[in-house]
């Protein structure tokens, strides 16, 4: 079968292929570090492992989860922030039906998403749909304190309870917490909860194939024995070499770091394919909170095209010359429009009559592609054969191994975010949380 496949052509105009390949010493004495467990953040390295550790024992007990949650939840709803549930929303989204919302329901719940905003009108909102609905969910945190998740794992418990009352709402939780330690921890054992663990190694970000994200997964109806299959095939083609030409994720990293150093300080991944919304902004975290430390790192940010053509495609031809575009190819769309001839033809749109849709838009991808080029905008391509598990799992790996030798080349930790609590600071110090005084009294004097 074909895998994934990175293409630099795009990017020669820009460098060459020698100084990308003066880059190999470096990455191999850093995906060594990785592979051998050694390198900075090594306490949290043990998902480069993780696909061919995960056993058949663990990959049943969920799928039996998931079809009891099926039997009795019309909802699904996951609780949490930031790796913990955006990893699970990528993977749903990219292979959910783009009108999931609209569709005649089957029997997987509609997957909805709590913890990871303190919206009033959108938590309001969810508990009005959830007085007429059957439902359960899943709270997704380490800790059990993180103020978002907590927060709304607090308001829905006290709703399930109030509805199902306390003996079934014990049913219809599962929490996904760390193994011996913290709140929810504490919670899930007293309430007797079904528990799964987040592995101590094992970061948010780069969480999605442990049950964080095979949960909800799994839950949505997808078949996850094949997203790990997919991820497993890049974990053993990783593991086989760190030669740039035959490692697909050291070209990557490579490629981008070189761009960087030349004053392409923004990273835009593109998609053609609406259902990959959420595959980007699983990726901008990933990429954002992993290597934007120091003063260093590449801006992470994301394009949906041909629709943001009509908006940031302006920007992106004729802008500030500080990006590059890494472009999201899929070969096959699942589904196949042509084209009807009209008599009028008062569109003009006859040239194109009996021709596929996906044409059109693979047209358009080459397109912009040689119009942001010749503008002064690198392009990297990224190729997928199709939307599925098996190519879904195999695209989380490759970035994942991807970014943590681009965050190692940078120089930085790509496993740990302390920019991260500044603004938890400050929040629990203005909400007088106990043990902030002091910095209750010093921000006081700020606002």
């Amino acid at each position: 079968m074909k895998n994934i496949s990175v293409n630099i052509d795009n990017v020669k105009e820009f460098t060459t292929i020698d100084e990308i390949m003066e880059l190999q010493t470096e990455i191999s004495n850093h995906h060594k570090s990785l592979m051998d467990k050694t390198g900075k953040g090594n306490d949290f390295l043990g998902w480069t492992s993780l696909p061919g550790e995960i056993d058949n024992e663990l990959i049943d007990s969920i799928n039996e989860v998931a079809a009891k949650i099926r039997e009795k939840a019309e909802i699904f709803i996951v609780i949490g922030i930031g790796g913990s549930y955006l990893g699970a929303r990528a993977v749903i989204e990219a292979l959910s039906n783009n009108f999931e919302a609209l569709r005649k329901r089957n029997n997987n719940p509609f997957i909805v998403y709590a913890g990871h905003n303190i919206g009033e009108d959108y938590l309001s909102e969810l508990l009005e749909i959830l007085d007429d609905r059957d439902y359960a969910m899943t709270v997704i945190s380490k800790s059990g304190t993180t103020t978002e998740p907590a927060l709304a794992f607090r308001l829905l418990k006290n709703h399930l309870e109030n509805k199902y009352g306390k003996e079934e709402a014990r049913t219809r939780i599962i929490a996904i917490t760390d193994k011996s330690r913290g709140a929810l921890k504490k919670l899930a054992g007293n309430e007797g909860y079904q528990t799964y663990v987040v592995p101590d190694d094992v970061g948010g970000r780069y969480s999605v194939l442990t049950p964080v994200g095979l949960l909800p997964i799994a839950v949505a109806g997808f078949d996850i024995k094949k997203l790990i299959e997919g991820a497993v095939v890049i974990q053993k083609l990783n593991a086989v070499t760190s030669v740039i030409e035959d490692n697909p994720m050291a070209l990557y990293a490579a490629a981008r770091n070189v761009l960087y150093g030349k004053g392409k300080l923004v990273e835009i991944l593109v998609n053609y394919q609406p259902n990959l919304y959420y595959l980007t902004e699983w990726w901008k975290q990933l990429y954002g909170e992993s290597e934007g430390k120091e003063g260093k790192g590449i801006f992470p940010a994301g394009v949906n095209f041909t629709s943001d053509l009509h908006s940031m495609g302006q920007y992106i031809q004729e802008g500030q010359r500080i990006l590059f575009e890494t472009v999201l190819s899929v070969d096959n769309p699942k589904k196949e429009v042509k084209i009807p001839f009209d008599d009028d033809n008062l569109d003009g749109l006859n040239y194109l009559a009996d021709r596929r849709v996906n044409e059109v838009n693979k047209m358009a991808e080459l397109g912009t592609t040689i119009a942001h080029v010749e503008g002064g905008v690198p392009n990297i391509k990224i190729e997928i054969p199709e939307v599925s598990e098996y190519y879904i799992g195999q695209l989380i790996y490759f970035f994942e191994i991807a970014c943590a030798l681009s965050g190692y080349i940078l120089g930085v930790n790509p496993f740990d975010q302390p920019g991260v609590e500044a603004y938890k600071r400050n929040m629990f110090a203005l909400l007088a949380k106990p043990g902030f005084e002091k910095e209750t009294e010093e921000i006081r004097k700020k606002i």
